[in-house]
């Protein structure tokens, strides 16, 4: 499969404000028919446009350099280089991309590798196409795709972190309010914005100037990132 830049639409082509307002996506997996579903499902949409489809990892690396996406949809499993390998190379090329990983079941083994490497989420090849559109617009927004099932396997990966370093000296940790620290534990669960505004009584913008406040403090990118550096550092519990 050869990899290629998707050109924008004639409507994009008259309309230059919109042309660089929506969306950037760029999809990779190495099965044509699901590219082609999934351009099919995201430009629909008029605040998402696919700039390009690639076959493989080492495509997917070639061809965000040359797109500058704004979020990849990422196959995991995929020849000459894996989704995963990919991760590294495409935030290289393009540090503020975020990347999720494309999957066939939530029991795939490589998630944890998948957040180290610096993908925010996963998303199951078995969503609703409805449903795709909306998960691009949340990963843009700042969210991680963790889906609760897949945040029990990720928080027990960090528990084991946490227990190998209980004895190692701990890193000055600036310092995190208790509000701050109650978001940080629900978004480690999986929670959505939504689900932790309604757990602790506030709102979805305050809990998103919450996260940003966090990132902001710890110097990271994601609320995964976050996570693994809170679990590290002990800043709460894991059972």
């Amino acid at each position: 499969m050869t990899a290629s830049v998707v050109p924008p639409s004639a409507a994009a082509e008259a309309d230059p404000i919109r042309q660089t307002s929506p969306i950037r996506v760029l999809v990779v997996d190495d099965h044509e028919l699901f590219l082609q579903g999934l351009q099919t499902v995201l430009e629909i949409e008029d605040d998402i446009r696919v700039v390009g489809r690639a076959g493989n990892g080492q495509e997917a690396v070639s061809l965000a350099a040359g797109t500058t996406p704004d979020i990849v949809l990422m196959d995991v499993r995929m020849p000459l280089r894996d989704g995963i390998a990919a991760t590294g190379g495409v935030k290289r090329a393009v540090p503020g991309v975020k990347i999720v990983m494309l999957t066939v079941s939530d029991e795939e083994n490589d998630l944890f590798e998948a957040i180290k490497a610096g993908a925010v989420g996963y998303l199951l090849k078995s969503i609703p196409p409805h449903e795709v559109a909306d998960a691009v617009r949340s990963v843009h927004h700042g969210q991680s795709l963790i889906s609760p099932s897949m945040a029990s396997k990720l928080m027990a990966e960090f528990a084991s972190i946490a227990r190998g370093t209980d004895d190692r000296p701990r890193l000055h940790t600036p310092h995190l309010t208790a509000r701050e620290l109650e978001v940080l534990k629900l978004v480690a669960e999986g929670r959505a914005n939504r689900e932790i505004a309604r757990k602790l009584f506030i709102s979805e913008n305050t809990v998103k100037n919450h996260v940003r406040n966090i990132l902001d403090k710890l110097q990271l990118h994601s609320r995964m990132e976050a996570v693994m550096y809170a679990v590290r550092q002990g800043l709460f519990d894991i059972e």
